[in-house]
């Protein structure tokens, strides 16, 4: 089948559904025309590395580079050999080579198919973990706004989906927050692990170059920017299979945020809601609803690279030097996990940058138990004078009641005498309202916001 008729078949490509995905700086990054230009990239960084070596003559490095930079490969001819051959790299090094003319007799010098492809794919993850981290960085600006404006915004906090204790909508978007920044860090010490150069011939070993093997590799790494190996890595695919798995937790977390939004946006609850756009979460049916589409995006994408994650792993056992299929699951999960994660966290920056929040129906639902949500409040006051035992059974005796007779808390417990006379009316009063009860949620999100300034 000819090149310019391939037809996009999974979604990530998908020209309806690609774009809710997958954002364009991403797409730019992984494409088939960059993954070429990656590899050819690190041939002439090759050529030019052996050229001041004196592996190469320096003219040839030369006519290397000069043909690179004009060339402009056949992609059908592309197409029909790596089908062939099973690798890009041979037809590439062909059609260049043939451009090249005499020079191109030095090109691929000393270096083995995957040498080639696994440092184009490290050129392309350094690019990449700079876009996730630039997307990171603005979900979690949006993120201290909602944690700064909302600090002491009483809402109800909830476990097992029913309520708990109070919080504020600041400490948990605080919450949220941390765990953003903690993937920063992740990225931060992956780096130096995972942006290394691949240059270690057909076993490895760098026997085609005899004395100069480790010089060339240091020389080439020192050209592309990247760092240079302790030992070949061909089959020793750890630091690609955790890039894959900041990834799936970068989406981890913001699956939760989403899971946690979207719950709030339900119509019993309406705490938050997606910004608004026209028809944006619209029905085609039912003009009423407001659905969260950026929150259903984001968990999708998690799920997915989630898949990805435990396909990482599974892609680490490798047989012997070269493995027999399992380096081609590379070839799907990192460049889907990077594009996925890029989208879900583009979604996350749209939707808080512009998260409509309603305090007052916060506050609705925090007084929805009628102050059961601060029966633990009670509970710890009385105590120091009856124990804390006893002090439960009497407050779960006062909630039971409560619910039984829709009434509240305080309603009960001031009719319980054991109570009056150790608290008091007032104090009991103070007990059960929820906004004197949030602890230390405000002190937590000052600390969190002082902690990533």
């Amino acid at each position: 089948m000819p090149f310019e008729t391939l037809t996009p078949l999974s979604l990530v490509d998908s020209p309806l559904f690609g774009q809710s995905f997958v954002d364009d700086d991403m797409r730019a990054v992984f494409n088939f025309r960059a993954y070429v230009q990656r590899c050819v990239e690190v041939e002439v960084a090759l050529a030019s590395a052996e050229a001041r070596l004196g592996v190469i003559p320096k003219a040839a490095a030369t006519g290397i580079a000069d043909a690179a930079g004009k060339y402009e490969f056949d992609l059908d001819y592309l197409q029909r050999e790596t089908a062939n051959v099973g690798y890009p790299i041979l037809p590439i090094v062909e059609l260049l080579s043939n451009a090249a003319g005499d020079a191109g007799r030095y090109l691929h010098w000393g270096a083995t198919t995957q040498d080639i492809m696994d440092t184009a794919t490290v050129l392309q993850l350094r690019q990449a973990l700079d876009i996730i981290v630039l997307r990171l960085n603005q979900t979690i600006a949006a993120l201290r706004i909602l944690a700064k404006t909302h600090r002491d915004t009483p809402m109800a906090g909830r476990t097992h989906l029913q309520h708990a204790l109070p919080v504020t909508f600041g400490y948990k978007a605080a919450v949220w927050l941390s765990s953003l920044e903690r993937h920063l860090e992740r990225i931060a010490q992956l780096k130096p692990r995972l942006l290394v150069v691949q240059f270690s011939g057909a076993s490895g070993t760098l026997a085609s170059l005899g004395d100069n093997g480790l010089a060339v590799q240091a020389e080439l790494a020192h050209e592309l920017g990247l760092g240079v190996p302790a030992i070949t890595w061909h089959s020793s695919r750890d630091s690609m299979a955790e890039a894959v798995q900041i990834m799936a937790l970068v989406c981890g977390s913001l699956a939760k945020i989403a899971l946690d939004i979207s719950i709030m946006m339900t119509t019993e609850l309406g705490e938050v809601a997606e910004p608004f756009g026209q028809h944006r979460g619209a029905s085609s049916t039912m003009p009423q609803k407001r659905n969260p589409i950026s929150c259903e995006l984001i968990i999708a994408a998690s799920k997915m690279v989630r898949q990805h994650a435990g396909l990482m792993l599974d892609a680490m056992a490798h047989d012997f030097e070269r493995a027999t299929g399992p380096w081609h699951l590379e070839w799907s999960a990192i460049p889907e996990s990077f594009a996925l994660t890029s989208g879900a966290l583009a979604q996350a920056s749209f939707m808080l940058s512009g998260l409509e929040v309603y305090p007052e129906r916060m506050r609705i639902n925090l007084d929805f138990s009628r102050g059961l949500i601060v029966a633990e409040a009670v509970m710890m006051a009385l105590a120091p004078d009856t124990g804390r035992q006893s002090a439960h059974d009497l407050v779960y005796a006062a909630c039971r009641q409560a619910v039984k007779t829709d009434k509240s808390l305080y309603d009960i417990l001031s009719e319980t005498k054991n109570v009056v006379d150790f608290l008091g009316l007032e104090k009991l009063k103070h007990l059960t309202n929820p906004e004197n009860y949030l602890g230390a949620a405000s002190k937590m999100v000052d600390r969190v916001l002082a902690n990533s300034d």
